[in-house]
């Protein structure tokens, strides 16, 4: 019996040490399954908090999985470092520019024919990598950092490198076209702000995002890394080598670098590139052996200054409206002014909301006049955000005309000029180059409306209980109250349709947010309307000088009232022109509104029109008139898809667009505008226009739609690059009268040289600039069918380079042209 024990003992030890034995073969091929990278169709994750082990790659550096956002109930489905303790996300899906979050329960499956599948508990598809070619037979976890699933010959179907998000690798290249896209906030992975695109002409910028849409505005940063003078200078790609060298590839296989100095060693270090939720791009490395805690550290970024680098046409800056931006450690931090709050306490760059109501009708009820503080900052902006500016002026007259302003929020004061500004305030940071006041108006009880609490129902028991009225006295009180209000209704009812008549005509005007002159007081402005600038079908314009500090020149309007609609064309510029702001528009600054007089102000711009600019013998130079063209070209794009209320010109020509002090174009007149809600896509009306510019839909019975004035500006951009009128009834040569007429046949033929007047700096020009593709856009402005025709924004993007421009049809196909 002992013997049998000790030999069941020596047995069970043998076992044993077999199996401990034969574990030490196991142990290598379990760890490989897990770290080869490899993964099969078939295989799935599930978003659990027990159950998340994620696809790592084979060195263990990366992993593919579903990353907890704050709780175990939200998942975000991502690639991020696995060895690293913040696990930085460099990828993570996205669908409709929203990050695919996933509920709990959620799982991502590798499927044969749509590669990876991301469904909710319920069953919902939420996400898939779109794979469009091929039959998917794996999937790989590269020690990249990139997700491939390859089909059986082991060709890429698809790819997170080919599929960015916010963040580029080493080994990963940008083509053109390409873009990263900024997320919304340090802890919101949803598309946000900002990207970071490789244009088709080579070109590397930085813009923000109109959001929900895909418009972007001007680049805030640029490589300039286009065909200039060398041929082939262009960009390729952006490429992110394997050592970690960042650059723009060149098709001649020249580089730009955009990180500078010594690269650190991708051997040891983690290295990422990322365009962060502050719109800033920038390089980071990271020990790969470390100890204790380490984080990120900066070895590249651009701008150097984001806070400045945003202009009036990059939209609304890093820091939302009314914030004020400052950079600290390279990076923007976003701020309130005194008086205003976050919109989000937990985003500080979504800008802010004032505490306190400011505007006309309420600064009236109040029953004080003493309503508002002023807030005095140095050297602190809002560049884009003026309605009026005023020249030459004090400090001091300065915060005056804004204190006294219902309309005026803050006036800043810098170099004897004053400009006044309205909510909301956009682009604000401190610039201490500047040498600048900027007054802010802030209300003194800092007040929103006050209501009156509701009356609780179990006081009012409580009080009808404690209480004993006679009933005789309630009857005789109501009956006084009943009369008495009854009279009061009769009062205010004769006061308000007395008061109606009067406020009805100017209650829109208060919203234009414009002055009120008198007739008497824009008469000796004019020095009794001496001075003639110009005259049109509505009215005559004469030159002025209001008296404010030494004298502000404007441009006084006077309305032939003689004429028919004349009161609706005071009442149609009035209530647009005094709610539109842009750089390339004409800025309306008061009116007159006095019995039969009617008169219209406006900002007086000392370069005339560009008729007399462009007509004169001495002819501007190709980049002005180039300029003036997409000066224009950005204006009407304003009037039509910008503005709250849509705004067809309908009489584009030289003799509308003027010039400022710095040849900036700024479109005039906006008397022959037809207006239309944003719902509406066309209207019949009478024919408006000037002979030469007038679309041919006006005389087709066709709607009328903001096309008229793309055909218009066709016209008008032929002439800028001619420098020659549209009709000329004097020239000898028959053919040669008629502008669109001439330049087509001459396009047509190969012969463009006979009609463009050119200067030498042509030819040192980019592609985008060349008068060939210009004639082509003019060319798809002008065409008889408006549906041919492009929209504003997409002849804006010609201009720009963004759009290729291709060989243009005939404008006339049924007219006989000659040869």
């Amino acid at each position: 019996m002992p013997n049998n024990i000790g030999a069941r003992k020596l047995a069970m030890a043998f076992t044993i040490r077999l199996l401990l034995f034969s574990s030490l073969f196991l142990l290598p091929v379990s760890v490989f399954a897990q770290t080869n990278g490899g993964i099969a169709v078939g295989d799935f994750l599930t978003a659990t908090a027990a159950n998340s082990s994620p696809w790592l790659s084979p060195s263990g550096d990366f992993a593919f999985g579903f990353f907890p956002l704050g709780s175990n109930d939200l998942f975000l489905l991502s690639i991020w470092y696995a060895k690293i303790p913040d696990r930085t996300i460099v990828w993570n899906a996205d669908r409709d520019n929203e990050a695919a979050v996933a509920p709990k329960g959620s799982t991502v499956n590798l499927t044969a024919n749509s590669g990876l599948v991301l469904r909710s508990p319920q069953g919902e598809e939420l996400w898939k990598s779109e794979t469009s070619v091929g039959v998917v037979a794996n999937g790989v976890m590269n020690d990249t950092g990139n997700f491939v699933l390859q089909d059986r010959n082991s060709e890429s179907l698809w790819e997170t490198f080919n599929n960015p998000t916010d963040t580029m690798l080493p080994g990963q290249t940008l083509e053109r076209s390409g873009k990263l896209s900024s997320r919304q906030s340090e802890t919101n992975y949803s598309k946000g702000r900002f990207q970071l695109l490789l244009q088709e002409d080579g070109n590397l910028v930085l813009s923000t995002i109109n959001l929900p849409t895909n418009f972007a505005n001007e680049p805030y940063y640029a490589t300039d890394t286009t065909s200039g003078t060398v041929a082939g200078s262009e960009g390729k790609e952006l490429v992110f080598n394997v050592s970690g060298y960042l650059y723009v590839l060149r098709e001649n296989g020249g580089k730009y670098n955009l990180a500078v100095g010594e690269v650190v060693s991708a051997r040891d270090n983690y290295i990422r590139a990322t365009l962060n939720f502050d719109g800033i791009f920038a390089q980071y490395y990271h020990p790969k052996n470390f100890t204790g805690n380490v984080s990120w550290t900066l070895r590249w970024s651009e701008p150097d200054d984001i806070c400045q680098r945003n202009r009036e046409d990059s939209g609304v800056g890093v820091c939302g409206y009314n914030s004020i931006c400052t950079l600290k450690d390279k990076r923007p931090t976003c701020g309130c002014p005194k008086g205003f709050s976050l919109l989000d306490p937990n985003d500080p760059y979504r800008g802010c909301k004032p505490d306190f109501i400011q505007g006309c009708e309420e600064d009236e009820l109040s029953r004080t006049n003493d309503l508002y503080d002023v807030e005095v900052l140095t050297n602190t902006v809002w560049p884009t955000s003026d309605y009026v500016r005023l020249y030459p002026f004090t400090a001091e007259k300065c915060n005056e005309s804004c204190f006294q302003d219902c309309l005026c929020s803050v006036a800043v004061f810098r170099d004897e000029t004053c400009w006044k500004k309205k909510l909301p305030l956009s682009n604000g940071r401190v610039d201490v180059s500047l040498n600048s006041e900027a007054f802010f108006k802030v209300r003194k009880d800092n007040t929103t409306l006050q209501f009156s609490p509701m009356p609780n129902p179990d006081d009012k028991k409580k009080k009808c209980s404690n209480t004993l009225i006679p009933v005789e006295s309630v009857i005789l009180a109501t009956s006084i109250f009943v009369s008495f209000m009854f009279s009061a209704a009769v009062c205010l009812g004769f006061f308000f349709i007395f008061r109606k008549k009067q406020v009805r005509s100017i209650k829109n005007m208060l919203d234009s947010n414009l002055c009120s002159f008198s007739y008497r007081e824009l008469q000796e402005a004019t020095n009794g309307f001496k001075e003639e600038l110009g005259r049109g079908a509505f009215g005559v314009v004469y030159k002025g000088t209001i008296k404010i500090g030494s004298g502000v020149q404007v441009a006084v309007k006077k309305l032939n009232c003689v004429i028919q609609d004349g009161e609706k064309e005071f009442k149609t510029e009035l209530s647009v022109i005094g709610k539109t702001h842009h750089k390339n528009l004409v800025c309306l600054v008061g009116y007159c509104d006095e019995g039969q007089h009617r008169l219209l102000v406006y900002e007086f711009l000392s370069n005339g029109t560009l008729a007399s600019f462009l007509f004169a013998d001495t002819k501007p130079s190709w980049t002005q008139r180039i300029e003036i063209a997409c000066g224009v070209a950005k204006g009407l794009l304003y009037l039509h898809e910008e503005c709250s209320t849509q705004v067809i010109h309908c009489d584009i020509k030289p003799q509308n667009i003027l010039l400022d002090d710095y040849y900036t174009a700024r479109i005039s007149d906006f008397g022959l505008a037809k207006l239309l809600m944003m719902n509406q896509s066309h209207t019949h009306t009478a024919i408006r226009g000037t002979k030469g510019y007038v679309a041919p839909e006006w005389f087709r019975n066709m709607p009328i739609t903001a096309k008229v004035d793309v055909y218009s500006f066709g016209v008008v951009l032929l002439e800028i690059i001619c420098c020659r009128r549209s009709v000329d009834v004097d020239n000898s040569r028959e053919e040669r009268a008629i502008l669109t007429d001439w330049v087509y046949d001459c396009y047509r033929g190969g012969m463009l040289d006979a009609v463009l007047v050119l200067d030498n700096e042509v030819q040192a020009l980019d592609d985008r600039m060349k008068p060939e593709k210009l004639v082509m856009i003019a060319i798809w402005c002008i065409q008889d069918d408006p549906s041919l025709r492009p929209t504003m924004r997409k002849v804006v993007q010609m201009l720009e380079g963004v759009v290729e421009v291709h060989v243009p049809p005939c404008p006339s196909p049924y007219t006989t042209r000659t040869g």
